[in-house]
């Protein structure tokens, strides 16, 4: 029988960085010792009070099925934590919790989309991004961001991309790939822009815990009621907390379209996972000493990266505000050459990293962004050390 695979799948471009870990992991089934830099995952193990609230969850048997968009303590403590963090109020019945941010970002999408609709989206920007959007039946539209203004978010430049098929603007602050931190103004002006042509913002705030040198998280849907009516929150557990394979994100929204995502949740995957809803409960309510533990731990690490690439001959880059990502331009390296390979494109310095010096890291064009590499310093300061010294002693070979 000859597949019939549907036209919406044929559309779909496989996820670089999910297919770059499997082909790490294949490596180091076979005893390659690669370091890997690819994945956005932290290495901190979760806060020890989110481990005991789901032991005793576990003790508990709370096993069963919960409400769709989450038990509704916890959606309380997202409450409670979106207005002191956030400076924005919402109810219980505006918030779904789902099985990770990523399914919160779908459900938005499909809550909000219809077929041929356009959703603007900043570059570089997160691999299944566009996938999502497209998924959903819509059109992603690229806004590419410029290295010179460190990444930043530019309204006109969102405004320059407008049409009357315009439907939401998806912004991730701070931002992934390049570890930008969106300005308050420049929200302000998008926010402006969002009610003066009638768009939607999803807002995806992920990274938010991890900040460095003075910057500030603003929350769009803080500018005013308007504001918020027009806008999905997303966040979640993973980053913050050190709690990836937990599988728990978050949505917040207003009216018909919070009724609309947990409605499409409902008939997706129902309820996130029990047990992870306690651990997160746990998290939010108990004490925040980890999180600025990790954080100041991760801007460590970050400025030791930074200044170890910027020794680096040919390297281009600007040190980043949040997340736990480098983003460096190395259009310097195109045309050399080391043995077999030859560099044209950062996808061949990303394979000749990964072959010759054993280190994984994604190549640019992956997130829109060819020229660049991205790095990820969620990893211990001594794979990070061993990693760059491999990277810098790779590069060195290379001759034109």
């Amino acid at each position: 029988m000859t597949a019939m695979i549907s036209e919406r799948a044929k559309n779909i471009v496989p996820s670089a960085t999910i297919g770059l870990s499997a082909r790490v992991e294949e490596l180091a089934a076979q005893g390659v010792d690669v370091i890997k830099l690819n994945i956005g995952e932290p290495d901190f193990p979760p806060p020890e009070n989110v481990c005991a609230a789901a032991a005793a969850a576990v003790e508990a048997r709370f096993s069963k099925y919960t409400a769709v968009p989450g038990i509704v303590e916890l959606r309380r403590a997202i409450c409670d934590k979106l207005e002191r963090d956030n400076r924005v109020r919402y109810a219980p019945s505006e918030i779904c919790v789902s099985t990770g941010a990523k399914q919160a970002l779908q459900n938005a999408l499909l809550a909000l989309c219809n077929p041929g609709d356009e959703v603007i989206l900043p570059t570089p920007g997160w691999v299944s991004y566009s996938e999502m959007i497209k998924l959903a039946g819509a059109v992603p539209v690229f806004v590419p961001c410029r290295p010179e203004t460190g990444f930043a978010l530019e309204p006109e430049a969102v405004r320059g991309a407008l049409t009357p098929r315009t439907r939401a603007v998806l912004i991730c602050t701070p931002q992934n790939p390049t570890g930008a931190v969106y300005g308050e103004d420049a929200l302000r002006n998008l926010a402006a822009l969002a009610c003066e042509r009638d768009f939607y913002i999803i807002a995806d705030e992920i990274y938010e815990k991890l900040i460095y040198d003075g910057a500030r998280h603003f929350s769009v849907a803080s500018v005013s009621e308007e504001v918020r009516r027009r806008t999905v929150t997303i966040n979640g557990f993973s980053k913050a907390f050190a709690m990836p394979g937990w599988r728990l994100g978050y949505s917040a929204a207003v009216g018909d379209t919070a009724k609309a995502i947990a409605d499409i949740q409902g008939h997706m995957t129902s309820a996130p996972n029990s047990i992870a809803q306690k651990a997160a409960l746990a998290g939010l309510t108990g004490p925040q000493d980890a999180l600025e533990t990790m954080r100041a731990e991760y801007r460590r690490r970050r400025d030791f990266a930074f200044e170890a690439l910027c020794t680096m001959p040919g390297v281009e880059l600007v040190k980043p505000r949040g997340a736990f990502y480098l983003f460096p331009k190395v259009t310097a390296f195109y045309g050399a050459r080391c043995g077999k390979h030859r560099v044209d494109s950062s996808r061949d310095l990303a394979d000749y990293l990964l072959e010759e010096a054993k280190i994984a890291v994604v190549f640019g064009e992956a997130f829109f962004a060819p020229g660049y590499l991205r790095l990820s310093y969620a990893a211990s300061m001594s794979q990070l050390r061993e990693a760059l010294r491999r990277m810098a002693d790779a590069l060195a070979r290379l001759r034109r």
